[in-house]
């Protein structure tokens, strides 16, 4: 499709296209970098970002299942300061766009100072902040399941920060709209949703629970219809960008998230069955785009609300 315009805009940062890899499957980018030239990407969403370096969890702490993945890595990453000192410095060599930082902690204190360092790095074009990962004791989820607590963390960040500030919620709620909204009269700049679902599995041979730590995060195809539901009903509680994700691993998920509310679209566990799969997705989406008859992107953005 010659005049197939797939940018967008997400709180002033402007993307080639909508298609960006999440958090956590895309490492810090240079590793995907050398199979391809990232920056045919819209962005990526960093690992996820703590004050201290962690380790993570015990392992094993992978499991597949039909149509996804259950993982329980629990945040491994170096540290906040190595991030600044090691990581960008080897991602700037090979991409070229800002990048999305994506931040974890485990109190109030420790988002705002992982936030505040962040904000600081010129690569860095937005902040992540989340507060909805599964697989973490006494922070993550913790702070995403109540809307006075992600609004204090949002309120929080805010107050230390200059770059837009995204709010990555959980769909384990039983109302994920009024969080949402919290979030938004808290300052939010967008949100981004969502992350994992709750899963587990068990070993039939040891008769116990595949995984380490019990539980983690289910992903993967089979979780795009709860996704788009919760993209769906927060696109209809606040006025404030929303980055979708979940299960999404075709040109034609990307379209549906967008006509569902979301202003950009985040790759998850099909990086990890498919290295190539985020890149093939921007090239097919002006097929898909000629297809169902859409010219310019930006303006199916919540289209099959009205």
């Amino acid at each position: 499709m010659v005049n197939a315009n797939t940018k967008v805009c997400l709180s002033g940062l402007e993307l080639d296209n909508p298609v960006i890899p999440a958090s956590g499957t895309f490492g810090y980018g240079y590793e995907f970098a050398e199979l391809y030239d990232i920056n045919v990407l819209g962005t990526f969403s960093f690992k996820g970002t703590t004050r201290e370096p962690r380790f993570g969890n015990p392992t094993p702490r992978i499991a597949e299942c039909r149509e996804g993945m259950i993982n329980a890595v629990g945040l491994q990453n170096p540290g906040v300061e190595k991030v600044i000192s090691e990581e960008l410095p080897k991602l700037a060599k090979c991409f070229n766009k800002k990048v999305i930082a994506n931040v974890s902690g485990f109190s109030i204190d420790e988002y705002m100072y992982t936030c505040e360092r962040l904000d600081a790095q010129e690569q860095v074009g937005l902040i992540e902040v989340n507060i909805s990962c599964p697989n973490v004791h006494g922070g993550g989820m913790s702070f995403g399941t109540q809307p006075e607590m992600a609004a204090r963390v949002t309120k929080a960040v805010k107050s230390v920060t200059k770059k837009p500030v995204y709010i990555k919620l959980t769909p384990n709620v039983t109302d994920i709209a009024s969080i949402a909204k919290a979030c938004e009269e808290a300052g939010a700049d967008g949100i981004s949703l969502i992350n994992t679902l709750m899963g587990m599995r068990i070993d039939l041979n040891r008769k116990k629970p595949v995984i380490a730590n019990t539980m983690g995060g289910f992903s993967g195809p089979a979780i795009f219809p709860v996704a788009l539901r919760c993209v769906w009903q927060v696109y209809n509680a606040v006025n404030i960008p929303v980055i979708g994700m979940g299960g999404v691993s075709c040109a034609e998920d990307v379209i549906e998230m967008m006509l569902a509310g979301a202003t950009a679209v985040e790759t998850g566990a099909i990086n990890l069955v498919d290295p190539y799969a985020s890149k093939k997705i921007v090239e097919d989406l002006p097929r898909v785009m000629e297809k169902y008859h859409i010219t310019n992107l930006s303006d199916i953005i919540g289209g099959a609300h009205s």
